[in-house]
């Protein structure tokens, strides 16, 4: 029995072709699984409610509603329940429960999940895998399952996560058609979800010109220092996000805040992380004033986004070795 594959595939999940699209249900539909029941609902032998408890789970017939031949939503803990080692354990549970209802499937889709409220990128990414691999090491999969395709809609993430598997699966675990020679470092995806790690929380303006800004000016430098980064959008996610946020922030080793913009929720943040008196590093273009009064807090005003790496490297390296 040869071992199933793990590929990342940059598309429209809703229109990619598979024999079973796997989905979380966070106790509540969010994102992707949202729209989905949405299309699953019409025909009327799906119009009973889908709200599997965790552990459990509940499979739909498509009728050509969606590319995937079925649905598997199984059940998780709601969504500000639902971090590393609930990823961990949802990646290894979709295998088991496939293998019980639909031992015959061969495809298998999934989403990425973690990034878009919260989490920490590429650590909830490697705890997806890791996941993914503990059912496959324990053979906990359906018997003729040959590949599993995590399908990314956003096209520079697809290509950062495809790195990620590269640097992280077993050659064993990766098509042959996307291996290429390689370092590997196994440890991360062997640790993701399964230890608890020290984390930045990032309270910035979301936007697309703010991507660069994050992901090489203030991810890049905080992962080289061996910390988490975490930021949640607050104009897209209310509720029970909020107390993502809330629990992120007084968890924090640290809180960076970019306040380029002067946008009222990073402020909103801030003042919160000075609340909870968690150490807090401000972040602003060169040129922009400061609002309110947080002119005597420890700043960095950055004229590029290299420059803003190369700082915020040296001050996160003082923080490592002061602790």
């Amino acid at each position: 029995m040869s071992l199933p594959t793990i590929s990342i595939k940059e598309g429209d999940v809703l229109a990619f072709s598979c024999d079973v699209l796997v989905l979380k249900y966070a106790q509540g539909f969010h994102g992707v699984d949202r729209v989905v029941i949405g299309r699953l609902e019409k025909p009327p032998q799906n119009s009973a409610t889908v709200s599997p408890k965790p552990g459990e789970c509940a499979l739909l017939i498509s009728e050509g509603a969606i590319a995937s031949k079925q649905v598997l939503f199984v059940g998780v803990p709601s969504l500000d329940n639902f971090g590393y080692p609930e990823i961990r354990r949802f990646a290894t549970l979709s295998m088991k429960l496939l293998a019980q209802h639909v031992p015959e499937v061969e495809t298998v889709a999934m989403t990425m999940h973690g990034a878009g409220y919260g989490l920490d990128e590429r650590e909830a990414f490697l705890a997806q895998v890791g996941g993914l691999v503990d059912a496959f090491r324990d053979r906990a999969m359906p018997k003729y399952l040959e590949r599993v395709v995590i399908v990314e809609h956003d096209g520079r993430r697809a290509q950062r996560l495809l790195k990620v598997l590269h640097e992280s699966l077993p050659l064993k675990y990766i098509a042959e058609a996307s291996a290429t020679t390689r370092t590997i470092s196994p440890q991360p995806l062997m640790d993701a979800g399964l230890t608890t790690k020290p984390h930045v929380f990032v309270a910035m303006p979301f936007g697309a010109e703010m991507d660069d800004v994050y992901i090489f000016g203030i991810e890049g430098p905080t992962h080289a220092a061996g910390y988490l980064c975490e930021r949640v959008d607050m104009s897209v996610f209310t509720g029970d996000i909020l107390a993502r946020i809330k629990s992120s922030i007084q968890g924090a080793s640290l809180v960076i805040a970019d306040v380029s913009g002067a946008n009222p929720n990073v402020y909103l943040e801030v003042g919160y992380a000075w609340g909870k008196e968690r150490p807090t590093l401000i972040v602003v273009r060169e040129g922009e004033e400061l609002k309110y009064d947080i002119s005597s807090q420890r700043c960095i005003r950055y004229k590029s986004i290299n420059d803003l790496a190369k700082q915020l490297g040296q001050v996160l390296r003082t923080l490592v070795e002061e602790n």
